[in-house]
């Protein structure tokens, strides 16, 4: 973060509109500045040798090097950087590749600027839920059995129970409860509002789920949560 306090922000994406929008997007909220841009990949991690943004959104589909690539490049070289992935597309599978690159989060183009705003402040503050849409989305992949090769993700977080062959989880009953609303796209707020917490306790619970199972952010911590029958 700046000295005056707000958020710095790099856009990358290779079209002129696109940067357009998402800087019209960030600064008509006096929170964010746009300290530079890229137009593709490539442009991206040549300028950010030397920029140090807390938050580069990335358009996903780029020619040359995709926002994929130049994510997990990134990533390597600024583990702290924070990514968060924008596109046209709903695709789960594209969600869940940009998490595996190491992207905070996903952010869909058509969303109202509002809930743009919503998102990226949260991602600043390491509170940022999934959208409700995606946590949805999630659900019905989930629920349709198609990501069966997903355990692997979790499967440092889970123990087998050899006697009785069924899957564990370390947490407790609390931290269940916090999971399975974090699964449905809740904030830290509304967490706090439901279980009738502040949302002090809410983030230190989380920091415990997390620490706990090995993971990194919501969207893996959902993906742990159908994985486990936490969410039905």
């Amino acid at each position: 973060m700046s000295v005056t306090g707000r958020v710095r922000v790099f856009l990358v994406d290779d079209h002129p509109h696109g940067r357009e929008g998402m800087r019209d997007i960030v600064t008509s909220d006096d929170s964010f500045s746009v300290i530079g841009e890229a137009s593709s990949g490539e442009e991206a991690i040549a300028a950010l040798a030397n920029l140090q943004p807390d938050l580069v959104l990335m358009d996903i589909n780029m020619p040359g090097m995709g926002g994929l690539e130049a994510t997990q490049r990134l990533k390597q070289a600024k583990p702290a950087l924070k990514i968060v992935m924008v596109t046209v597309s709903d695709d789960i599978t594209h969600l869940f590749e940009a998490i595996k690159r190491g992207a905070q989060g996903y952010l869909l183009k058509n969303l109202a600027p509002s809930a743009w705003l919503e998102y990226l402040r949260a991602i600043s503050l390491d509170e940022a839920p999934m959208s409700k849409e995606l946590a949805f989305r999630l659900l019905q992949e989930f629920s349709s059995g198609k990501p069966k090769q997903a355990r692997k993700a979790a499967g440092r977080a889970q123990t087998l129970d050899k006697d009785a062959d069924v899957m564990t989880t370390p947490l407790t009953d609390r931290e269940k409860e916090v999971l399975e609303r974090v699964a449905t796209g809740a904030s830290n707020r509304e967490i706090a509002g439901e279980l009738g917490l502040s949302e002090h306790t809410v983030k230190n619970h989380l920091k415990n789920i997390l620490q706990k199972l090995h993971l990194d952010n919501r969207v893996q911590l959902t993906r742990y949560a159908f994985e486990q029958g936490i969410v039905e």
